[in-house]
């Protein structure tokens, strides 16, 4: 198993170590790779000393690719063992243009190496989604060799631990409230998200409030200042319960006060946080871009368009609809039993790794 890095609370750390432990309990030898691991429960290896590991073409090299890493595609290039491309997928870089050069470069560099991979063919192509296996299909790899096994995550231990709302607040006056979990960046949505709070505010609810949870990138500070700004601008200030270190415990808090997780993401490889939502019994009112309408499924409201009066009239009939409400909760749980438990992910992940067995 290689990744560029691992580290808590990450989505593709999590993913890379669900994984192994669940190729583990099919029987198989797993070590993880990486230049760097930060608080995590595993024996992770140098990723320079993988070639001394590799004995020959019975060995499978997962790798985890999330950003430009030449370290991986010479690997690939090289190696005896048989390849396994775990696309993330890579944030377009026209999403960073004028807030971040950085940005901008690394994802540049990161979505150059798709026409590498594609040609290596190699002997699996594993997507979170269907949206990330298209990257490769339009460059031509074999369907055959694809498959999609949706990212092992932490959401049981999610499920496991009590709310807490000392800072979230409990939501005692029963006012509307949205939450929106994941990073702070410019794809995520976060000026559509302030405008649909503020139709909110002016046609239905004056107390409607929004709690954002995620952290903003030192790199991505301009794009910080104009989701700040765009608050002011709104008079939303006092409206905006912002936490970018949540506990499990405030996560728990926040999605259990919810009357919807909003996600207007404008590109997703997946969207976890929307598992999240499901397994806990939060409806969920998205944009369909990306990976996000097949993530969601049946389980939400999902828009073409980020329109805030159509975002906002969702949660208010959420907010006053307690059938649609409960339909919409029932929904999600039966899609996380069905598609995104440990149970089924190692199921689908055991069904994509058959092919190896001969």
């Amino acid at each position: 198993m290689l990744v560029p890095g691992l580290a808590p609370y990450d989505a593709v750390s999590n993913d890379t170590l669900g994984m192994t432990a669940a190729l583990r309990a099919l029987g198989h030898e797993v070590t993880v790779f990486a230049p760097h691991a930060r608080d995590v429960a595993e024996a992770v290896q140098p990723h320079d000393a993988i070639d001394a590991w590799i004995r020959g073409e019975d060995d499978v090299i997962v790798y985890h690719y999330c950003i430009g890493w030449d370290f991986a595609l010479d690997l690939f290039r090289r190696t005896k063992a048989r390849r396994v491309v775990r696309y993330h997928n890579i944030t377009p870089p026209e999403f960073f243009v004028g807030w971040s050069e950085g940005y901008v470069g690394a994802c540049t560099a990161g979505r150059a190496e798709l026409d590498a991979y594609a040609a290596l063919n190699c002997e699996l192509y594993l997507g979170c989604s269907p949206f990330n296996l298209e990257d490769f299909s339009r460059r031509g790899v074999d369907p055959a060799r694809s498959a999609v096994v949706p990212p092992f995550h932490k959401v049981e231990e999610l499920l496991a631990v009590a709310p807490d709302a000392r800072r979230t607040g409990n939501n005692a006056d029963g006012a509307p409230e949205l939450l929106m979990v994941g990073r702070i960046a410019p794809n995520k949505g976060d000026l559509a998200l302030i405008d649909a709070l503020t139709v909110m505010r002016r046609t239905s609810d004056p107390r409607t409030r929004l709690i954002r949870i995620g952290k903003l990138d030192p790199n991505l500070e301009r794009y910080g200042v104009a989701v700040r700004e765009h608050v002011r601008e709104m008079g939303a200030e006092a409206h905006v319960v912002a936490i970018d270190d949540a506990t499990p415990g405030e996560l728990r808090a926040a999605y259990a006060a919810a009357d919807a997780l909003v996600m207007l993401s404008a590109h997703e490889g997946f969207c976890v946080p929307l598992v999240e939502a499901m397994a806990l019994g939060t409806p969920i009112v998205a944009l369909g871009s990306s990976a996000i309408a097949w993530t969601v499924g049946d389980a939400g409201i999902v828009w073409s368009e980020p329109d805030p009066h159509l975002v906002a009239m969702s949660i208010v009939r959420l907010h006053t609809d307690l059938m649609l409400r409960e339909m919409l909760r029932e929904l999600g749980r039966a899609r996380y039993r069905t598609v995104f438990a440990p149970a089924a992910l190692a199921k689908g992940l055991e069904a994509a790794f058959a092919r190896f067995a001969a």
